[in-house]
């Protein structure tokens, strides 16, 4: 963790000394050359870190030294961070100055005074930068003496400055093809699926040899699944020769084909070190032979290096031959072009878990209903980790009740053997990483066991600390993304969520890999359940950074005695907790936290000292439903770049000098249905990436209360938009992109518009929305479009011009009566029309025909749509395609994509258009239809023809539900002459896919 600490910040030295304001740079130029001297021992010092690193294990000298390091490196950060700060300052000062955000009445107040005592003023402000700027200097210069004595103290250690690769790595283990079957449990399906992928052959097997790679975190047992398939029966039979060869880390090429050819035959290795002639012994021993080869534990991602080793084998074995590779790194399985073959390994079931602990456990002596019990919860424990599970099975050792429930309540890491077995294998995937991931993944320590965590809010925390720092200017969500791929394809995280686009949003974490990273941070984080009643934290260690509290009862914040020692904490955060008061102490005491959540508690408001946390880059107050507003002092927090304010029910404004946040990159206030509008300074965080919700209009017109045409000014949006818009808003003369406050947003990928439903007090609604959704036009990237409660008669101008849209929604379109030509969209995907009452008649103008009947060149309609779904048209009638379709009209193509289709709740619709039977339809789901229902009788509705050939059909005229605790299916209420195709379940009965599409 040093070295990532140290490499972040000899970039931050490095750059310091440019980020300058005009003539404001006098104020600590002096420290300059501190600054230099500063960085040059950091230099010298990072070349011995990796040794230093890696000896700290098992030398409390070297670890004792690490840490001095490590709070002197800490505590030139904070310094740096306050010239930082200073500069911030005064950049916002002249901003303010400038105009700023404030009111008018503010506005001329400041100017009156001003005008008064100008030169005074002028002075005070001088005189403070010039204080602050030698205390900063002098402070630089105390730090640069401490690291002075550190480097000086290397010299006793002796460290060496080696390659990375050269540096004595932790000692790996060497495997065999040799297993004992009788401690095995579990793994049965995916044993089959990795013989049958062994044994089959297909008749147009292509020359290339197959490679089959098992994949899974240290200690899942892939090792002992490619045992168990190189020991089959089948697999014996299927081979001419079998070869193990225990690869590891570094891979040679050498030694491995000569480790192939004593596979093959006993001492008829050569002695030459030469490449072209181990290869080609390797070669002729394989030569015409159908072969299994396993690879066990490959690390390298090295192309050049496997290729070497591949082609001999390829070109000299038997048609058939396998190659079984087992990895924990998915870069390794694209590296060998596997992807298609890839087994991967789950936790094992809690009964296999249990089979193995008993099996190891109660070996050689009689069982004992007392320890069978706490052996059960002891292997819930191991949390289908078979390596786990047979480590703790050393409770073999262990003869009385007393010692196996110290060992059930003691935590992993107070386990000295278990440590050195268990963690080996994460040790080695750990030391894999580079230094800035490690620090990523070391920082996952804070979330509690089991949690779920969104990976935007992940990388959110990661940019707070720092950890995604970058000389080549690269968008730091873009490395947070990559440092995240990178842990997942080692296997550190599991449990995956994932979107409609396939993309994971959510994760966890394994409770070993939690215990370990503990285990690696135990000095620096810290996990603290408190206690019922007890409202008093104990001290800490004056090395802990990250603080997590759990399940703290309701009531004031703890007591914060463990703040008065020299703790300096970066990190404070709170999970499964309902504080209801935060004691004004505690945000003096925190002077240099970068990261501060508070979420899901029962905060009613913050204190106004929160402006003294200037370090400050992420606030989560999420799901505190009682906060009303924020203290002004937030406003003061200028390094601010995440602000979460999810589902603060009762949160009715944010403070007007927001404008000063000028760093701030994340807002976040979805569920703040209390909030009406945004403070006008907001369009002034031209850094701003993330707005998830914009209200407007709410009854807030003055020039406080931010406008639509202020969005024009955050051109860096990215990612998803709602706009709410309430009641009547002003928009700008023009049109087209240029006028748009929204034509300017390349990165913005999903947009909302929701009008709310508003009267006035004589019973008016509001004008058409129509102006304003012209006005609104997005960037032709856009790819995901929700409308709802559009109370014009047309669409947008600007609909049919979206060509990378993928989803569209229109809900409440009520004085609509015509569609939109929707069929040029050329890339939409996914469509919902919802609740569109004034529609009677979906024809050749929905497709985007302009004539019934056409002689116009081929034309495809609607290319890419896959599912389409109608809800709540109470007045549609008809649903017309192409008049008289004939053969010969083939030049046109609709929906030749289209998947599933589905009418909900359309009562007067009474038949379907003619070319649905010329779509790939696999699905089509009809609920409370009745006229349509009818015509779609098997066999004797006059519908069926045009349906008859899909694959699955429900049609359920009307419905109804059994209440949630019933276990029954839904009831079906259907007149006597209606068949249904099919009679689904409640929980198939899933009228509408907006909520998953979103």
């Amino acid at each position: 963790m040093a070295e990532a600490l140290i490499s972040v910040l000899l970039e931050q030295l490095a750059s310091i000394t440019y980020q300058h304001v005009e003539e404001e740079v006098s104020l600590v130029l002096n420290a300059e050359e501190d600054v230099a001297k500063f960085a040059g021992n950091l230099e010298v010092i990072r070349d011995v870190l990796e040794d230093a690193e890696l000896r700290q294990v098992k030398d409390a000298g070297v670890r004792n030294w690490l840490e001095k390091l490590k709070d002197v490196s800490y505590k030139m950060d904070n310094v740096l961070d306050e010239w930082n700060t200073e500069i911030l300052k005064q950049q916002v000062e002249k901003q303010e100055e400038h105009g700023g955000s404030t009111s008018l009445v503010t506005k001329k107040k400041m100017k009156a005074v001003c005008f008064s005592i100008p030169s005074s003023c002028f002075c005070f402000r001088q005189v403070r930068r010039v204080i602050r700027g030698r205390e900063i200097a002098l402070k630089i210069k105390r730090l640069n003496e401490n690291l002075d004595e550190i480097a000086e103290q290397r010299q006793r250690y002796n460290f060496q400055s080696m390659e990375r690769t050269t540096i004595e790595q932790p000692e790996r283990e060497e495997t065999s093809s040799f297993v004992d079957a009788s401690v095995i449990f579990g793994r049965e399906q995916e044993k089959e699926v990795l013989v049958s992928k062994l044994l089959n052959e297909s008749s147009q097997e292509e020359r290339s040899l197959l490679v089959i790679p098992i994949v899974g975190m240290g200690g899942m047992g892939k090792t002992t699944l490619a045992q168990q398939a190189f020991n089959d029966e089948n697999v014996k039979a299927c081979f001419d020769i079998k070869i193990w060869v225990c690869v590891s880390d570094p891979f040679d090429e050498i030694k491995t084909a000569k480790a192939i050819i004593e596979g093959v035959e006993k001492d008829t290795s050569p002695n030459s070190n030469e490449l072209e002639t181990v290869l080609q012994c390797m070669s002729k021993s394989i030569e015409g032979k159908k072969f299994l080869l396993v690879l066990d534990d490959v690390w390298t991602e090295e192309q050049r290096k496997w290729e070497k080793l591949k082609l001999p084998l390829n070109q000299s074995g038997a048609r058939g031959s396998r190659i079984l590779v087992t990895t924990r790194k998915q870069d390794v399985v694209h590296m060998i072009g596997a992807l298609t073959q890839q087994v991967d390994l789950e936790r094992l079931s809690e009964p296999d878990c249990l089979s193995i602990f008993n099996c190891m456990a109660f070996f050689s002596r009689d069982k004992d209903s007392e320890l069978e019990a706490i052996g059960k919860e002891i292997a819930k424990k191991c949390k289908g980790l078979p390596l786990a599970a047979k480590t703790r099975s050393l409770m073999r050792y262990k003869k009385t009740r007393k010692e196996w429930q110290e060992v059930l309540d003691s935590n992993i890491r107070e386990l000295e053997k278990f440590e050195q077995q268990v963690f080996q294998p994460l040790l080695l995937s750990y030391l894999d990483l580079a230094p800035a991931v490690k620090r990523c993944l070391l920082y996952c320590v804070i979330f509690p066991k089991d949690h779920l965590i969104n990976i935007d809010y992940l990388i959110e925390l990661w940019m707070s600390q720092n950890y995604l720092y970058s000389k080549e200017k690269i968008e730091k969500k873009i490395i947070g993304q990559r440092s995240f791929d990178n842990l997942v394809m080692r296997s550190f995280f599991q449990d995956f969520e994932k979107g409609s686009d396939g993309d994971i949003w959510g994760c966890k974490m394994h409770d070993i890999v939690h215990d370990f990273l503990q285990y690696l941070t135990q000095h620096e984080c810290f996990t603290m359940e408190v206690k019922g009643g007890n409202n008093t934290i104990n001290p800490l260690g004056d090395k802990i950074r990250h603080l997590t509290l759990l399940l703290a009862p309701k009531g004031p914040f703890p007591r914060v005695s463990f703040f008065s020692c020299k703790t300096d904490l970066r990190t404070f955060a709170t999970f499964g907790s309902k504080f209801t008061v935060v004691d004004s102490t505690l945000m003096s005491q925190l002077k240099h936290l970068r990261t501060l959540n508070l979420s899901d508690n029962s905060i009613e408001e913050l204190p106004e000292e929160i402006r003294e946390l200037v370090h400050l880059r992420f606030i989560d107050l999420s799901e505190n439903y009682d906060l009303k507003k924020l203290p002004s002092g937030v406003c003061n927090l200028y390094n601010l770049q995440t602000l979460r304010l999810e589902r603060c029910g009762q949160l009715e404004s944010l403070p007007q000098g927001m404008g000063k946040l000028i760093n701030l990159k994340h807002l976040h206030v979805v569920g703040c249905y209390e909030l009406k509008y945004l403070p006008k300074g907001i369009g002034r965080l031209t850094n701003l990436r993330r707005l998830d919700v914009c209200p407007v209009g709410g009854g807030k017109d003055d020039d406080e209360a931010f406008k639509l045409g202020d969005l024009r000014n955050l051109d860096q949006l990215q990612g998803g938009l709602e706009i709410d818009i309430d009641g009547d808003v002003e928009v700008a003369v023009g049109e087209g992109e240029k006028a748009s406050p929204l034509g300017n947003k390349q990165q913005l990928s999903e947009l909302d518009i929701i009008f709310e439903d508003r009267e006035d007090d004589e019973g008016r609604r509001s004008s058409s929305s129509a102006e304003t959704l012209n006005f609104l036009r997005p960037h032709p990237n856009l790819e995901f479009l929700s409308i709802a409660r559009h109370n014009g008669s047309t669409a947008p101008n600007w609909i049919t011009s979206l060509n990378s849209l993928r989803f569209l929604c229109f809900d409440g379109w009520n004085e609509c009566e015509v569609l939109p030509p929707l069929g040029k969209l050329p890339s939409l995907e996914r469509l919902i029309l919802w609740s569109m009452e004034g529609v009677k008649k979906v024809g050749v103008e929905f497709l985007g025909i302009e004539k019934e009947t056409s002689s116009a060149s081929s034309c495809i309609i609607f290319p890419k749509l896959k599912t389409l779904t109608f809800r709540y048209m109470d007045a549609w009638e008809e649903w017309k395609g192409v008049e008289e379709w004939k053969e010969e009209d083939s030049y046109i193509t609709i929906m030749p994509c289209l998947s599933s289709l589905r009418i909900s709740r359309c009562p007067q619709l009474k038949t379907l258009p003619d070319f649905l039977r010329k779509t790939p339809l696999q699905t089509l789901d009809i609920q409370d239809s009745l006229s349509l229902a009818r015509g779609c009788r098997e066999g004797r509705g006059k519908e069926w023809p045009k349906i008859s050939h899909i694959p699955n059909i429900t049609i359920m005229p009307e419905y109804s539900y059994f209440d949630s605790d019933d276990e029954g299916e839904g009831i079906v209420e259907a007149e006597d002459d209606v068949e249904l195709q099919e009679r689904p379940s409640t929980s198939d009965l899933q009228l509408c896919d907006l909520a998953t599409s979103s």
